[in-house]
This record gives C-alpha cells, structure tokens and sequence, in this order.
C-alpha cells in the first residue's frame, strides 16, 4: 500500500461527506456539518489554509551539513516528529458508517506510535465515544492523549481518573468545542470553563493538561495561570465559530506573550512538512494534523496512518534540509521570507 492507494481507497469508504479533494481547504465542504466543513459561510477552515500558504520560507544550502534530526521531546517522551493526530470524534456522523470511535482510535493510536508519532483521541455525548478511544490508547500502551469536551466539571474529572487508569501519558481538554450546538442539541451541553474550574482539573492529576482552542494572548495568559502543560492553539478546524482569525495569525502574539512558559502546539490547516516549519518558525513547539489523518485512518487504517506520517515526517525533513536547518532548534524566524 502506498499514499496514493490510502486516498482511493478512503474515497469509497468516506463517500459524500468528504470528497477527499486533491487540497484538503475547506472550500468543496463549506457549511458541512454534519459533515467536514467549516461552520457557517466556512470562513475559519478555509482561512487557517489559505493564511498558511501565504507564507514563503527563505532557501539556504551553503551550511555545514548534519543529519537532520526532527525528533522532540514533550510530556516526558521523545517523539519521532513535533505533530500529532488532531483528536476527531462523531466519527460515523461526520465522516460515514464504515468506522467507529474504537476502530478509527485504534488505527490512529497504532499507526502513529508504529511511526514514532502520538495521537489525541476525542469524546462525545455517549459515553462509549470516549470510553472507546480509551480502550484504544490503553491497548498501545497508553501511548496516547484522551481529550475530553468541556463538560460539567465532576464529568471531566472522572473522564481523567480513566485516562490515568488507561495509563495515558497526557490528557487534554478541546475547550473551543464549547461552541459544538451539536451536543445541546442532543442533550449534553458543554460550555466555557473559568480559570478556577480548569486548575480544578489540572491540580487533581499528575498527568501533563492540555487546554486545546486558545485563540487570543488573553486566553494564553489564562492558561498559563490555570497551571496547563500547555496549549493548542486552535478554531476547532473552524467547525465551531466563524470568521475567526486563522490560527497562524495569532501565533506570532502568543508566542511572544507565553512562549516559554507553556508548550505551544497549534492546528488549522497545516498539510505538509513545509507548513510545519512555517509554524515553528513562528513559535509553535509541535503541530496536531486532524482531517488527512482522518482520510488516512479511513484508507488504510493504521497501516495508512503509518504511511501518512512517514510521509510529513519525509516532507518535514526535506523542507529543513532546505531552509539550512538540522534540528528543530534550528528552526526561528530568520527561515520565514
């Protein structure tokens, strides 16, 4: 199997609900939801793509060369690549009947760690939409980040003494789905947490928390003050709020406010190992990738996620060699034209 036969084949088991497009931009599915669009006109996914192409990076090939080392260290672990699967949920809602919450994890969760990669898992009304996905990371090994919905407190609070018991190296909370209606709808509401509820939730685990949908500095600063491992900054793919910034735009500004303070991951239309470099550049320590990783775990399953991630890694790893740099550390502004 290779890349190309993971995207026909997802194209037949995805079907309508996501045309798997030669450029994954937001533009075919606008509005899509149920489904992979954007919320609305689709504004926010479509800009989280476009912003990124705007921005070029500077050639450098007169260096003293090394082998290039793209691995990273976070939560205690060492890492192939700084990105990770993006946590997805509502799977059979939003991407088609041919795999649920257990079998789409645990294609992520394998493929990823067989590639020296992690993935985040996701959550859902019932509870089996999280319990599953956990199932998935504790048959790894824990070699996984469970993310939970910000729902009422005591529930978070439960969902992370599973997430320890399944031996998960991390836990997360997609803040930013406080804007999903599609769970008021069906009767579990989620909603915006203070800075007290989330030290609530980070002072009751050993385990590193990450609060994933920060978009401002204002919401940095809070993290940093709720005690968060770190963040990720993130309009949920636009799926929840539209015509916000793109994410690569806030990140200069974040960075600037809390970098070295908290671990700063961002997602939004990052495709390619050259997007990752742009990010870096701009402060980010690592990336989350959420619909190709989709279309790789349809495809292919975990041998797909395998193949996806080898395949950025391939391509960070040319985009580096390319920009003069041999370790991440290496990465900073002076690449950004």
């Amino acid at each position: 199997m290779n890349y190309n036969d993971v995207l026909e084949k997802a194209k037949s088991q995805i079907g309508s609900k996501c045309r798997v497009c030669r450029e994954c931009n937001g533009i075919a599915c606008r509005g899509e939801i149920p489904g992979v669009g954007g919320k609305g006109s689709g504004n926010g996914f479509i800009r989280n793509y476009e912003k990124l192409n705007e921005i070029k990076l500077n050639m450098d090939t007169i260096y003293e060369f090394k082998e290039v080392d793209m691995s990273v260290e976070l939560f205690g672990k060492s890492f192939a690549y700084p990105f990770f699967a993006a946590p997805i949920g509502g799977l059979q809602t939003n991407y088609g009947e041919d795999s649920d919450e257990y079998e789409y994890s645990k294609a992520i969760v394998t493929g990823c760690k067989n590639a020296g990669a992690a993935g985040f898992t996701g959550d859902g009304v019932k509870d089996i939409f999280y319990e599953m996905p956990l199932k998935a990371v504790a048959e790894v090994g824990g070699w996984g980040i469970p993310t939970i919905k910000p729902w009422k407190n005591d529930e978070i609070l439960r969902k992370v003494k599973m997430a320890e018991a399944a031996g998960a190296f991390a836990v997360a909370m997609d803040i930013d789905a406080a804007g999903l209606s599609l769970l008021a709808a069906l009767g579990k509401p989620v909603g915006p947490k203070s800075v007290e509820e989330i030290k609530e939730v980070v002072t009751s685990t050993k385990l590193p928390f990450i609060l994933k949908g920060i978009m401002t500095v204002e919401g940095a600063v809070k993290a940093v003050e709720a005690g968060a491992y770190g963040i990720v900054i993130s309009n949920h793919g636009g799926r929840v709020f539209d015509h916000t910034p793109a994410t690569v735009e806030v990140l200069p500004e974040i960075y600037k406010a809390v970098g070295g303070k908290i671990k700063i991951f961002i997602d939004g239309g990052i495709r390619t190992g050259i997007d990752i470099v742009k990010v870096i550049a701009l402060g980010a320590d690592a990336v989350l990738i959420g619909r190709p990783y989709a279309i790789a775990a349809y495809g292919g399953g975990a041998e797909g996620v395998e193949i996806y991630t080898r395949k950025i890694g391939a391509e960070l790893k040319d985009a580096m060699i390319m920009a003069g740099c041999s370790t991440l550390k290496d990465i900073d502004e002076r690449v950004i034209y």
